[in-house]
């Protein structure tokens, strides 16, 4: 039994997460911006026979992170796993166009958005947790990346906040894994491939449980030495 905090669980993989983690056996805290709004985590949460919690946690604020993790810190002596799965495509409440280009349509405030969210966030859940994962002994820290965050990959135009924002995190993922290496914390991105969820559209291939299965199986299978890579869904090393 693992002691888990899923970022962004009210839907898509994060919901999926939590799913398929209670049916494992381990105990979850999901995290969401708006609980009472989450209806098919609270569904699943009451018919986990305790193994899912739900808490407010809005990786966008401060003042949501500090209490979430003291939540957590009473319910848990430790965590095992973390997973900052909370994204957004685009700004809300702006034209996708404003955060995902073309260039001349660009607005600074949604660029910022997306990138507060997508790459801020992860640091500010992961600070507040680090002593909970230190606890753990071998803790895991999964940064939901994308495949669009690989420079080395960016042929194309467009779904340029979103992409900046995943690129970014790939190099929290390698900064942290070198930082929390002495806390024995494994710190890791993966590309969960292309989902179908709202984010990824009805037309992708893949559906969210077949890629957070494969997920956790590489999670579970995780060494130190893996510490600070770039993995798909499948384990397999991207290209940052």
């Amino acid at each position: 039994m693992r002691r888990v905090v899923v970022t962004g669980a009210n839907r898509g993989l994060g919901l999926e997460f939590v799913r398929q983690l209670a049916a494992r056996g381990d105990d979850v805290v999901a995290g969401v911006r708006q609980p009472k709004l989450a209806d098919a985590l609270n569904k699943l949460a009451s018919k986990s026979a305790g193994r899912v919690t739900v808490v407010q946690l809005d990786v966008g604020e401060p003042d949501d992170i500090a209490a979430a993790a003291l939540h957590i810190g009473e319910r848990f002596d430790s965590v095992d796993l973390l997973i900052n799965n909370a994204g957004i495509w685009t700004a809300p409440d702006q034209p996708d166009r404003a955060s995902s280009g073309p260039l001349a349509d660009l607005r600074p405030d949604a660029v910022l958005e997306v990138l507060r969210i997508n790459a801020v966030g992860p640091i500010l859940v992961t600070q507040a947790l680090a002593p909970c994962l230190a606890a753990a002994g071998q803790g895991v820290v999964v940064n939901i990346s994308s495949w669009l965050g690989s420079i080395r990959g960016a042929t194309n135009r467009g779904n340029l906040a979103y992409a900046m924002s995943k690129a970014a995190l790939n190099m929290l993922t390698g900064r942290l894994a070198a930082e929390l290496a002495g806390q024995g914390t494994i710190v890791v991105s993966m590309s969960p491939g292309w989902v179908a969820t709202d984010m990824g559209g009805p037309s992708a291939p893949l559906e969210p449980p077949e890629s957070v299965q494969g997920m956790l199986n590489v999670v579970n299978a995780l060494t130190p030495a893996q510490s600070g890579t770039f993995l798909d869904h499948a384990g397999a090393v991207l290209p940052w």
